[in-house]
């Protein structure tokens, strides 16, 4: 059975493989709504709150090796299970949790069951759809997996009211269970076999396995891709992107909110956007990575730079132009893709998307520190002039990023053309 010859059997594959990623985005995010309830559920300060975002990202960005490892050796359709379970479990655990060091144990396990979902799902669209159907279908994947962000804000929200803080959180562990059943009945790890299986993990074997990734610089390419890209809408949209809009740009709270639901929209029309550009054109991922990271870095300079309150639509314009930067960030994985061999291409997926995860637990917690040391005493009023300073650090990360991807694309450049030149004389 060839990669195309059940093409309704892919598309049914991938989207059950897609609903398991966007129900752990909303896993994810699904704290977002109920912060004020979590800080009188568990008499926590606005500070040990945040330590839940912070606490998510570094599990998550530390997992990703590791879950990429276990796929290359059980395989997608085990991993996601795995992580399914996990999932479920840790939700519940969270809606019955009274405690705060319970509640953070529950959200740790959230993050690991989060973090092996979605290297999942790119192993399944690589085995299952056309190499030219990839970039795109990858760009789908991201895309539309943010909107379990969406769903984790409405409809949690009235969940809430309606159900109360346990019966909202094991109404959405229940997913779970519908989730299990799926996996189990219609995905595959190949069309050809349901279970696909790698070599043994020996100490000895993943230290080859990620050394010869790591050694690609392809796969080096794709990670400094990731990690310039994502951090800025990412550290906004969990944790201080609402605090800027309202303290450092004198928003409303409605309009700061219905912002960064902009920045949502930014990502869902961007990823097939992209996706399209890759596939068309994937000797230029590099250069339109570097476009995105350019627009990105002038307009986040006009919003600081501007004296006083920057106006609405420039504020507009940010929230377009650093939505660009996640699915920006899914073309490492392209590289991940055409630079690896399929043994090894979930280690070396796990290596890229680590990247701007780490990038923004950096920045989270450096803008907490800028924030606090340009704010005079123990007061969290923060002011216009903090923020600026504070959000200024993403230059650091811009320019970190930007020299490595220069650097990166030159080698990945002379690596194809010394393979191309090596097969010309062979053949």
């Amino acid at each position: 059975m060839t990669r195309t010859a059940q093409p309704r059997l892919a598309w049914a594959v991938w989207g059950v493989g897609l609903a398991t990623y966007l129900v752990a985005v909303f896993h994810r995010s699904s704290l977002a709504v109920a912060g004020l309830l979590a800080t009188e559920r568990f008499d926590i300060s606005a500070s040990q709150l945040a330590t839940f975002t912070m606490l998510q990202l570094l599990v998550y960005a530390l997992m990703q090796v590791p879950v990429g490892l276990m796929v290359d050796r059980y395989g997608p359709l085990a991993v996601m299970l795995a992580g399914t379970v996990v999932l479920t479990l840790a939700q519940a655990g969270f809606a019955l949790a009274e405690s705060y060091p319970a509640a953070l144990a529950a959200r740790t396990f959230v993050g690991m069951g989060d973090a092996m979902t979605f290297i999942c799902v790119l192993r399944l669209v690589s085995r299952w759809f056309a190499p030219r159907r990839v970039p795109l279908v990858t760009q789908l994947t991201g895309t539309l997996g943010q909107l379990g962000a969406v769903l984790a804000a409405v409809p949690m929200t009235i969940a809430l009211r309606e159900l109360g803080w346990t019966g909202a959180y094991l109404l959405t562990a229940s997913l779970g269970v519908v989730l299990t059943i799926s996996l189990v009945a219609v995905v595959r790890d190949a069309p050809d076999q349901r279970r696909v299986l790698g070599p043994r993990l020996s100490l000895a074997v993943v230290r080859r396995s990620l050394a010869a990734s790591w050694a690609h610089p392809g796969t080096r390419l794709g990670f400094w891709m990731h990690f310039t890209t994502q951090f800025s809408a990412t550290t906004l949209s969990l944790l201080w992107g609402y605090p800027f809009l309202v303290q450092g740009e004198g928003l409303s709270e409605a309009t700061a909110g219905l912002l960064l639901t902009l920045v949502v929209v930014a990502i869902m029309y961007a990823g097939p956007l992209l996706g399209y550009l890759v596939s068309r054109h994937p000797w230029h991922r590099s250069t339109m990575v570097l476009v995105v990271v350019a627009a990105i870095v002038v307009v986040w300079t006009a919003v600081l730079a501007w004296p006083g309150q920057a106006p609405l639509w420039l504020l507009v314009l940010l929230t377009q132009v650093i939505g660009l930067g996640g699915p920006a960030s899914v073309i490492g994985f392209d590289l991940a893709r055409t630079s690896n061999p399929a043994d090894r291409l979930a280690s070396a997926t796990g290596i890229i998307n680590q990247a701007g995860f780490a990038a923004s637990l950096v920045l989270v917690v450096a803008v907490g520190l800028v924030l606090d040391w340009r704010t005079p005493g123990a007061s969290t009023d923060y002011t216009p002039e903090a923020f600026r300073w504070a959000m200024s650090v993403q230059y650091v990360l811009w320019a970190l990023g930007t020299v490595q991807i220069v650097r990166y694309r030159r080698r990945a450049r002379r690596v194809i053309d010394r393979a191309a030149l090596e097969a010309g004389i062979n053949a």
